[in-house]
């Protein structure tokens, strides 16, 4: 039920927010209480937390490390919140929202159980009329979309799925009750980063699991653990000095990128820095070169070291060949992190089928069946196979800004905006960490604190110099559209042909690399230029003098 009571139609508030998770959360007390706005969070779950409410699949934890997955604004929250282990599991992390949400009295303006169905601009009055699929109406000055890069499910349509007479399940959407796998034959179609958190824990309990694979994918072990006492005590006394590190660093998390190049050392020594890094574990791998995302030759050290390591924990030879015959740069995909992904293979119960060789022909009553007619008998089907990354989100809601223009047709050749924050044609509307933004290449908490603090700062000049619209401009939108291009090509990110970062997962989508791969310091160095220049690349509408 909604924590608040339903809305009466048409009503009215300086600013409406889409979505209960990290971004809603900080941008409603950003708005609420440090700038005294109304405002109302809409959200389309029963509770709170966004991804995390709806992402409990098995083996659901964080890649980031807890101590700095986390809310970063308040001392307070620091000095009272306690993670548990290194890398939180999905319960953990929605307590530690609801710990949030409850400290500064958020859910008093938060309403649950609530899907927006679209929203338009109304020029004449520079309002957003917002409507829900209840047939409630909203209006605002301001609309911001807090609705998560990796929050619309991608069901692949393989033919035959709807003749399936066993159960299916996408670890986006996972029942909240769990699924039992114990004596059941279990297929998981998809390797991606969710697929190798699943995998382990799936195999522990089902009868068998078949693991589809089209994509091998590199993996480094996490290692996770419980903390340690000191080890919480060492970071609630040092985190003025780990948040400036998370706000200086290329990806927003706790450790920097050392400077040495993998050419500046010996082969011998370099082996012993991958293997240092390979005990210690985590994504700080990928930090230990400064050249390892950049310079393929550079990046065939770290892969290469990562394939053996694959083949020397996988006992069977075929099976280790097909997860080490790996087509793309080590973390030119989203680069993840498991625990006993690659051991889970050695499992008796366990079985690899290559679908890159023989692909998935059809779903059947009973199973799946491949290309060359082999099917695999199946009581559950698990779809590990992602999101509709970014720009779904936004497009599953009919947003229409000036002129009826559908937010649909105005990234119909793939997403356009200026600095991931606002789509010309679409006045006073914010994409919180939408594309073009540093978001999912990030420590995700350290992007959305940085939105929402320089959205609140936007609406707030706004407020003080009687402006009653922002829009980015075409030649804005055209400059940053080319920037993210230029910085991604930077990098070995758009050689990973398959990569979500492209859209490439989604069958139809436009193939445009979307999140800004400049780093989250430069991103917001360039934020505050804007700001500091008057919110140059925006055109600014005044209030009529006589309103």
């Amino acid at each position: 039920m909604p924590d608040v009571n339903s809305a009466s139609p048409a009503a009215e508030f300086d600013a409406i927010i889409i979505g209960a998770g990290f971004s809603g959360l900080y941008q409603l007390h950003c708005l609420r209480d440090r700038l005294g706005l109304k405002v109302r969070v809409l959200e389309a779950a029963e509770g709170i937390g966004g991804t995390w409410y709806w992402n409990r699949y098995p083996g659901a934890r964080c890649d980031s490390e807890s101590h700095s997955y986390c809310y970063s604004f308040s001392d307070e929250l620091i000095r009272d919140w306690e993670w548990s282990e290194r890398y939180p599991e999905h319960p953990e992390i929605r307590r530690y929202l609801n710990f949030v949400a409850d400290r500064f009295d958020l859910k008093r303006d938060i309403q649950l159980g609530t899907r927006v169905a679209g929203a338009s601009f109304e020029a004449a009055t520079s309002r957003w009329i917002i409507r829900t699929e209840a047939g409630e109406t909203f209006n605002a000055q301001f609309l911001i979309t807090a609705v998560g890069c990796l929050s619309s499910a991608n069901v692949p349509k393989i033919p035959g799925h709807e003749d399936f007479k066993g159960d299916w399940y996408h670890t986006g959407e996972w029942p909240h009750e769990g699924v039992d796998f114990t004596g059941k034959r279990v297929g998981q179609i998809g390797t991606g980063s969710t697929g190798i958190q699943a995998a382990p824990v799936i195999a522990a309990q089902a009868a068998r699991l078949t693991v589809f694979q089209r994509t091998p994918n590199y993996s480094v072990p996490a290692h996770n653990a419980p903390l340690t006492a000191e080890f919480k005590q060492q970071v609630k006394a040092n985190f003025a000095d780990i948040r400036r590190t998370m706000h200086s660093t290329t990806n927003g998390h706790p450790f920097t990128i050392e400077e040495r190049s993998v050419f500046d050392v010996s082969p011998e020594e370099r082996e012993a820095v991958y293997e240092k890094a390979w005990a210690k574990g985590g994504l700080q791998f990928r930090s230990n070169f400064r050249d390892i995302t950049t310079d393929l030759d550079a990046n065939r050290t770290a892969a290469e070291f990562i394939k053996g390591k694959i083949r020397s924990i996988v006992k069977d030879p075929e099976t280790a060949a097909k997860l080490a015959e790996i087509d793309h740069p080590y973390a030119a995909k989203r680069p993840p992190i498991d625990s006993f992904y690659f051991e889970t293979f050695n499992r008796e119960n366990v079985e690899l089928a290559d679908i890159r060789t023989d692909p998935i022909d059809r779903i059947t009553e009973n199973g799946v069946r491949l290309q060359s007619g082999k099917e695999y008998p199946l009581d559950i089907l698990v779809f590990a196979t992602g999101f509709d990354a970014m720009t779904g989100p936004f497009l599953r809601m009919d947003i229409r800004g000036r002129d009826g223009l559908t937010l649909a047709e105005a990234w119909e050749a793939g997403p356009r905006t200026y600095l991931g924050l606002n789509v010309k044609g679409f006045p006073n509307l914010f994409t919180m960490t939408g594309p073009g933004s540093p978001s999912v290449l990030c420590n995700m908490p350290v992007p959305i604190e940085q939105h929402a603090e320089w959205i609140a700062d936007c609406i707030a000049h706004m407020r003080r110099e009687g402006i009653a619209t922002i829009e980015a401009t075409e030649e804005a939108t055209e400059n940053w559209v080319s920037e993210v291009n230029r910085a991604a090509e930077a990098t070995l990110l758009p050689q990973a042909s398959s990569s979500w970062y492209l859209g490439a997962n989604v069958p139809g989508k436009p193939r445009v690399f979307m999140p800004y791969a400049g780093g989250m310091a430069t991103y917001r160095a360039i934020c505050d230029e804007v700001a500091a220049e008057g919110y140059k690349g925006f055109e600014l509408g005044k209030v009529a003098a006589h309103a």
